[in-house]
This record gives C-alpha cells, structure tokens and sequence, in this order.
C-alpha cells in the first residue's frame, strides 16, 4: 500500500519533500560531507528517483539555495508594513529575518556557509538574494530620510552602502544567534536595532557623524 501511495504522491510534492531533506542534511553536513544516498533516505524516496527529478548533486544544491533564498527575502518583505515609520520598519524587516533564520537553522546554513564556500554557480545565487536584500534595505533607508526630513542630503551610493553594511551585520548576527542557545529573534533584532539605529537615526534627521579636520603635521608647510 505504501508504495502505491508514494506513486500517486504530486511530481511537486514529492520535489519539496526532496528539497526539504536535501536542505537538513546540507545544512547539518556541509555539501560535500553530504551523500544523495541519506538525502533519498531522508525524504523516503530512492536514490534514481533523486537523480530523475533533480539530475544531480549540483543541480540538487542549487534548487536548494534557490528556494531557501526566495523564502528569506518574501518573508522579510512580508514583515515590513510600509504604513509605519522608517524605525519600526526596520525593526519588522530584521524581525522577520531574524525570525525566518532562527526557525530555518539548515536553510541559513546553506545560504550563509555552503554556498558561499563551494563555487562561483552556488556563490552567484546567493550574491543575487543579498544583493535583492540590500535594494531593499536601501530603499528602506532612503524612505527614511525623506520622512524625516522632505529634503534629504543623503547620496544614494552612500545610502547603498549603508545598507550593505547593515545587511552585513545582521547576517554575521543571524549567524552568532543561531550559534547561541537562548537567544531570540526578538533579542537579536533589538540588539541589531540598539548597533545601527542610533547612528542611522542621527544620518536621517541631518545629524551626520563627521570625522574631524585633518590637521597640519609638525613639518607642513
């Protein structure tokens, strides 16, 4: 009976539940440690029918930063609500993020590690989620300063790399607090909040930090 029920199961199904195995055992194992044979086993299905759906373990790896990567960026846009102010809309965006990789360990795992570490393919796709998160983050910030003040000084590029920045910061977080038992997504989004806001919140107001003047050396002149 078990067999003619895995027949009948949905080709898209059946794919998630392949996807949903191959992420586990990437995150915990790393990719090469990984073997297709614990991934069929996972997922209760054989090793060819893997290979059937999802050609190879390349191809396997890649569909999994690619699905992993498209639910972290709809969940942090999902948490922003563009309605509130420019600090409550970041606080909801790193909320969110913080949340989705705090509840998805092994997806982070293979977005912020893996990915990173195996090749230009796997490297690429990743590149192109952050680089969509860092948009976002830019615009974001760029709202921000309209809002708090109708003329803003704030050249894009430097808003850009501001927002790289932050975006650093808080994937190295996510990292740390996924590391770290007991810590929430609440915790680490207030701590990510209390590390930039107060300066971005200055920058917005038209309050920007300046390094001072260089001065004169004992031998200028």
């Amino acid at each position: 009976m078990g067999a003619v029920k895995t027949k009948r199961m949905p080709r898209a199904v059946r794919e998630q539940q392949m996807l949903d195995a191959a992420v586990r055992i990437f995150g915990q194992r790393g990719y090469m440690a990984a073997s297709m044979d614990e991934i069929a086993e996972l997922a209760g299905v054989s090793k060819p029918l893997v290979y059937l759906y999802l050609n190879s373990k390349e191809d396997l790896f890649t569909a999994c930063i690619r699905r992993e990567a498209g639910a972290l960026v709809e969940a942090v846009r999902a948490g922003v609500h563009r309605d509130l102010p420019a600090d409550r809309q970041l606080w909801e965006g790193l909320g969110a993020f913080f949340t989705h990789t705090g509840e998805n360990p092994d997806a982070w795992s293979v977005l912020h590690l893996q990915a990173r570490t195996h090749g230009e393919p796997f490297a690429a796709e990743v590149t192109a989620m952050r680089e969509e998160i860092v948009a976002f983050v830019t615009q974001l910030i760029l709202a921000g300063a309209r809002e708090a003040h109708r003329d803003p000084d704030l050249p894009e590029g430097e808003v850009a790399g501001l927002a790289e920045a932050l975006v650093g910061a808080a994937e190295s977080l996510a990292a740390w607090a996924n590391a770290t038992p007991g810590v929430t997504a609440r915790q680490t989004a207030a701590t990510m909040m209390n590390f930039a806001w107060a300066g971005l919140g200055d920058l917005m107001a038209g309050r920007p930090w300046a390094p001072p003047e260089e001065q004169p050396g004992p031998h200028a002149g």
